[in-house]
């Protein structure tokens, strides 16, 4: 009998808090970083601007770890991480950008903020699809990761897909993936909110892009030297690129999600195929050969129109 279970938070209230602090003071101090980019190498082109901040993006990623493992010894919250640095955009726009734009742009960027606030509470807090078999133990996965229980949803009637998070330590319906940026896992249930999401970070990401850009326009700071940027200007342009590397990013993980349900397939299983017997085309030694072939295959494609009809069946 399958029942589904909510995800537990084991955290203490003070370690949450701690984790927050730490996510937010980083925030802070990787938009100030980025904005030595435009005030030391105003004399680069753009492109070269944006591949050193990506550069110095992942030079932070990588050093700020390493300074919270093995110095502070304490974690940061990547979900955190995420709504501070919507908090510090929104801040930074309402602050500065703002009075450059039109209503009609500011309308848009304000209620895009306000979505993603909304959406990425309803992501952290959903549950993606969590079962568990009656007989076995949550902690451990089992043998196999289909066989061993109901492969039928009982409300829907759409075929299960259960795969094993080890992060969660759970059986998800249908697992993509586990969403460190969301603190959560996506599959079934969450799936189509997942995208959604990912949308709602493009258009507010690229309305954002849009009044910055007016605002640099106006006050003509890309033709201006970096001698004469003040902090906020200087911010100005680290932020649209920052916005521009996000978008990059953004732009190939949706293609990517896009073409996994058009194919009726999972990340998880994309990656983690030759674990999955179902995805194993076996083929036997030839005349003259040693060794078994295996083969990758999708036995859930159905076309792409009958693999869109049942993805958008699914349950949020």
């Amino acid at each position: 009998m399958l029942e589904t279970r909510k995800q537990s938070n084991p955290l203490s209230r003070s370690k949450l808090i701690g984790r927050c602090v730490v996510s937010c003071i980083f925030v802070i101090f990787t938009h100030l970083a980025l904005s030595l980019i435009p005030r030391f190498f105003s004399g680069f082109s753009f492109l070269t601007q944006l591949a050193f901040s990506a550069l110095l993006l992942l030079l932070l990623v990588g050093f700020g770890g390493w300074c919270r493992r093995t110095l502070l010894r304490v974690k940061a919250s990547a979900p955190a991480f995420v709504f501070f640095n919507i908090l510090f955009i929104w801040g930074f726009y309402v602050s500065v950008i703002r009075p450059a734009v039109s209503q009609l742009n500011d309308a848009v960027f304000n209620w895009g903020v306000v979505f993603l606030f909304i959406g990425l509470y309803s992501i952290i807090t959903s549950d993606p699809g969590i079962v568990k078999n009656g007989s076995a133990c949550s902690d451990q996965p089992m043998e196999s990761s289909i066989s061993q229980v109901d492969n039928h949803d009982e409300d829907s009637g759409l075929f299960m897909r259960l795969r094993y998070c080890k992060t969660c330590k759970a059986y998800i319906k249908a697992l993509d993936h586990h969403c460190p940026a969301f603190g959560n896992c996506i599959g079934q249930s969450n799936h189509r909110l997942f995208l959604i999401l990912l949308f709602g970070f493009m258009s507010t990401e690229a309305t954002y892009l849009v009044c910055s850009l007016l605002f640099a326009a106006k006050s003509g700071i890309l033709d201006r030297p970096s001698s004469e940027l003040t902090l906020s200007e200087s911010l100005a342009v680290s932020t649209i690129l920052f916005t521009i590397l996000q978008l990059l990013w953004q732009v190939v993980f949706v293609i990517w999600h896009i073409y996994c349900v058009c194919a009726n397939i999972r990340t998880d299983e994309w990656i983690n195929w030759k674990k999955y017997p179902e995805f194993q085309l076996v083929i036997p030694p030839q005349p003259g050969q040693s060794f078994t072939n295996i083969r990758f295959r999708n036995p859930y494609d159905k076309g792409i129109a009958e693999n869109v009809k049942e993805f958008l069946a699914l349950r949020i």
